[in-house]
């Protein structure tokens, strides 16, 4: 690490380009500024560095970290305003802009249609709206669910169809703590949503088809198809798909939970790991071409198109893109004698991978890629230097382990936070996953080169099966273990930057051997613990009623410091599916468990009273009466389908806020707000405006 020492920004300047540059695009999608703000900024700087460039020596050595301000500057705006510009909603011809229910619209097909359980799915490009006066061209996807039935089968990539049925806006659940997929579809030029009958479209004729985007289908499917016939068992085909080709559609969903429990779903997502056994065939297929000196060219040449066919045909995901990126400047310094830092070399690639889609820096997956090859880089030979061993076979064991543990460093706190987990027996299941992963890549490749050989093809393929089904047993196995997962882990935005700084003061303590880098580590450790525990007196204190938005559901959650009580449809409780994606987030948030009883809640049928609050829930149809003295309703929850009217409720009590839940008809909500509105009683609908949460 001692390459690294004090020349380490000099070594690495696309660094000190690519963090304001990160800075830029960060604030223009938290704040949302105008373009023009942007430009002014990107002007002002240029016109400050051309200033500088004509000044007497001396005043730019001293005036040099005001030049170097400017520069930084003009990178943030530059970041900013890629930010607004690959923001689709700033497009004059968005469909969003011009879309009216009633609208006719013309899309077209971007892939196949795939099976779901209720339906098939396909994203679309909407290419015109028509009304009664004109025919408009507008840009924007949308996510097409179609019915099962016959009409599927004549679809496909490029189908262009016309339909009038109304679009859907993607709207999130608005459940505390749930998945952004709002912001996730917005991020892929995803806004609206359809579903179609048989009936409700019509396919237009001829096809709108790219040649590449085609080539790449045919291919994978031609990929899909040989895998298919040739590895036996269902799961191991679909994983088999999963690590070759990233194909993810028919992958045992309770498959991929143990091997994300695990801490070994990095095998599934094509990553670093995939590209570099295919740079190591590449380099081994095609070494010959560089004894021959008229023809050594090729070598580079094919190494690095056929790893950009490979990234193409894995899907283009961030992390193969970063790999790609990574193992072409490789080849091209290897074939022009020279060495760069790693660290600008991949500071390059993800400035280039947000040139193309800045929004790329909130992917999971862009993430977890770059801090991984980082820690490894940085933690990789302190690690290995834990434990000497002199035996070669040992030794070469404990090095995998090595780079196993150092790549946890920086991946544990990103991890931590998106998916609120920590896989403590990691060791053991990398240990054996990734050289089975990487035996059964190899192998499906060859797999693929000799399938015109029916016959030395099946053994290959039942091969495959075999040690995928060895690893996918030892990975559930391994799950089984009562202390090999630390589930419900809870950690914000700043905890976690606190956490990586924490590593970073670390990581430069060991590559410039200084010791300021360990006291700002350790500083930084520091504010998160005080953080830490102030979120954990809070969370002692916390009294909340959630009233979460779950389709056709009911779900009340009484919480109480550490502590919650369910009132809700007990169905619910049996579907791991709906309480995993709409309950946990939030449970995990607030950091509560289940319980019994909670104190202070006191319940008489559909009325609850908790912490001097009146809460009375109505799920049928009641009678009414007028006392003489209305008792006062802190929160009145509407749920099911009940017969009520409004006026003569509110005549009946004094209430303070109506809050109608996901189980309540969409149509009965219409006219039940209209009443509130007249009444002057604020009302909460959790199906458009998510869970309703009242702190206490």
């Amino acid at each position: 690490m001692a390459g690294y020492g004090s020349n380490f920004w000099k070594r690495t300047p696309f660094l000190k380009i690519l963090l304001p540059f990160i800075a830029g695009i960060v604030l223009q999608w938290q704040f949302q500024f105008d373009q023009k703000l942007w430009w002014i900024i990107i002007g002002v700087c240029l016109l400050s560095i051309f200033i500088f460039l004509f000044l007497p020596f001396f005043n730019r050595y001293r005036l040099g970290i005001l030049n170097g301000i400017f520069i930084s500057l003009a990178f943030l705006a530059t970041g900013a305003l890629l930010a607004w510009q690959k923001d689709l909603r700033n497009n004059e011809q968005w469909l969003g802009n011009y879309y009216q229910p009633g609208n006719v619209l013309i899309a077209t097909l971007d892939e196949p249609p795939v099976e779901k359980t209720k339906s098939y799915k396909a994203n679309a490009s909407v290419h015109y709206i028509a009304n009664e006066k004109q025919k408009i061209p507008v840009t924007g996807k949308i996510i097409l669910y179609l019915k099962k039935d016959s009409s599927v089968s004549q679809l496909s990539y490029g189908s262009t169809i016309l339909f009038k049925r109304p679009l859907q806006e993607i709207k999130n659940s608005g459940n505390p703590g749930g998945f952004d997929y709002k912001r996730y579809c917005l991020f892929k030029e995803i806004t609206h949503q359809v579903y179609l009958k048989s009936e409700e479209f019509e396919v237009l004729p001829g096809k709108q088809e790219k040649w590449l985007t085609k080539f790449l289908i045919d291919t994978r499917k031609e990929v899909l198809t040989i895998l298919r016939e040739n590895i036996p068992g269902k799961r191991e085909t679909a994983l088999a798909e999963a690590l070759l080709i990233g194909y993810k559609d028919d992958l045992d969903q309770a498959l991929v939970q143990s091997y994300t429990n695990t801490g070994v779903v990095h095998i599934i997502a094509i990553s670093g790991l995939h590209l570099g056994l295919i740079y190591w065939l590449l380099t081994m297929i095609f070494r010959p071409l560089k004894k021959k000196k008229k023809i050594r060219w090729l070598n580079p040449l094919l190494i690095i198109t056929r790893l950009w066919l490979f990234a193409l045909l894995a899907g283009a995901q961030p992390s193969v893109l970063r790999s790609a990126l990574m193992f072409t400047a490789i080849v091209l310094g290897e074939s022009f004698d020279r060495k760069t830092s790693v660290f600008n070399t991949m500071a390059v690639s993800a400035f280039i991978l947000l040139c193309i889609n800045p929004y790329m820096l909130w992917d999971v997956g862009f993430q977890l890629s770059y801090a991984a090859v980082s820690s490894i880089i940085i933690f990789m030979r302190p690690v290995y230097n834990w434990f000497y061993f002199k035996n070669k076979i040992v030794d070469f064991f404990w090095k995998l382990n090595a780079v196993t543990i150092a790549a946890q460093v920086l991946t544990v706190p990103l991890s931590i936070y998106h998916f609120h987990q920590f896989p403590t027996l990691f060791i053991l299941t990398n240990f054996v996953a990734v050289p089975l992963a990487s035996c059964v890549l190899i192998g499906e490749v060859f797999l693929c080169v000799i399938s015109f050989i029916p016959a030395l093809a099946a053994i290959t393929g039942k091969a495959l099966g075999s040690m995928i089904w060895l690893m996918n047993s030892y990975i559930e196995k391994i799950e089984l273990i009562s202390f090999s997962l630390w589930d419900r882990l809870q950690i914000n935005i700043v905890q976690t930057l606190l956490l990586l700084l924490f590593a970073a003061g670390i990581a430069y303590w060991l590559m410039e051997k200084a010791r300021q880098g360990l006291r700002w580590g350790i500083f930084f450790l520091f504010l998160f613990i005080v953080l830490r525990s102030y979120s954990f007196i809070t969370t002692n204190n916390q009294k909340k009623i959630i009233v979460y938005n779950v389709p056709q559901k009911r779900a009340i959650d009484f919480v109480n410091g550490k502590s919650y009580f369910f009132a809700g449809d007990t169905d619910l409780l049996a579907n791991d599916f709906a309480r995993n994606f709409h309950l946990k987030p939030s449970r995990i948030l607030f950091r509560t468990t289940s319980t019994d009883s909670i104190s202070s809640l006191t319940r008489s049928e559909n009325y609850f009273q908790y912490y001097g609050k009146h809460i009375l829930l109505i799920d049928s149809t009641i009678r009414y009466r007028t006392p003489e003295i209305k008792p006062q309703v802190d929160l009145l929850i509407i749920s099911k389908n009940p017969r009520l009217y409004m006026n003569q409720l509110s005549q009946s009590m004094n209430i303070k806020q109506v809050v109608f839940d996901g189980s309540v008809p969409s149509w009965k909500t219409t006219y039940w707000k209209k009443d509130c509105d007249s009444l002057k009683i604020p009302w909460h609908d959790v199906t458009t405006q998510g869970a309703f949460v009242m702190n206490l």
